[in-house]
């Protein structure tokens, strides 16, 4: 069976550009500073500080293109440092999240939700899918990791739609767990 690309998904935010521009200035615009493997998907070069309770995190990148909606994705380690609960969420899915602070270089926002840590997930195609023979929604399990730390992952959503690149996407504490760093692949257990 085909192998998929196991990416490590890094603490991110996403903003709108009315919260963009509170946090960067007026007309903030975002720059390019690396494309990411989903078409239309980039690092920008601005990087925001994270306020919880308990601590802070600096140097938070944001994804560009801006959004309809504000999402700050973190792994559970990053929630255990900042204070805060973060629901173990599909990205999107941000009614009733945890809250937080946001702070960039002009401005700063308070969340009254919005923080995740995104569901481990597969991103597909409707042709891989059907390659696959997995389905929209569809959760399964993955066999990744390296020499000594190799993990089947389960409870992994399959997202399809037709402008997704094969990749399923991780975060850093799931990374790390199974030595996922680099270029890892992985394979569907039925």
């Amino acid at each position: 069976m085909k192998k998929i690309l196991v990416e490590t998904s890094a603490r991110h935010i996403h903003v709108t550009q009315e919260t963009l521009e509170i946090l960067c200035g007026k007309g903030a615009k975002l720059e390019v500073k690396a494309m990411l493997s989903q078409p239309g998907q980039f690092v920008s070069t601005t990087r925001l500080d994270l306020i919880g309770p308990k601590r802070s995190i600096s140097g938070v990148s944001i994804l560009g293109p801006v959004r309809k909606e504000n999402q700050v994705e973190v792994s559970l380690t990053d929630a255990r440092t900042l204070g805060v609960s973060a629901p173990v969420r599909e990205s999107g899915d941000i009614k009733g999240s945890a809250p937080i602070k946001v702070v960039g270089p002009c401005g700063e926002v308070e969340l009254t939700e919005g923080l995740i840590a995104a569901k481990r997930h597969i991103h597909m195609t409707p042709a891989d899918a059907e390659e696959f023979g997995v389905k929209n929604g569809e959760i399964v399990k993955v066999a990744t990791g390296r020499e000594g730390r190799k993990v089947i992952f389960d409870d992994v959503v399959v997202r399809v739609r037709d402008d997704f690149k094969l990749a399923m996407h991780i975060d850093t504490d799931e990374s790390n767990a199974a030595m996922c760093s680099g270029e890892v692949y992985g394979e569907i257990v039925k």
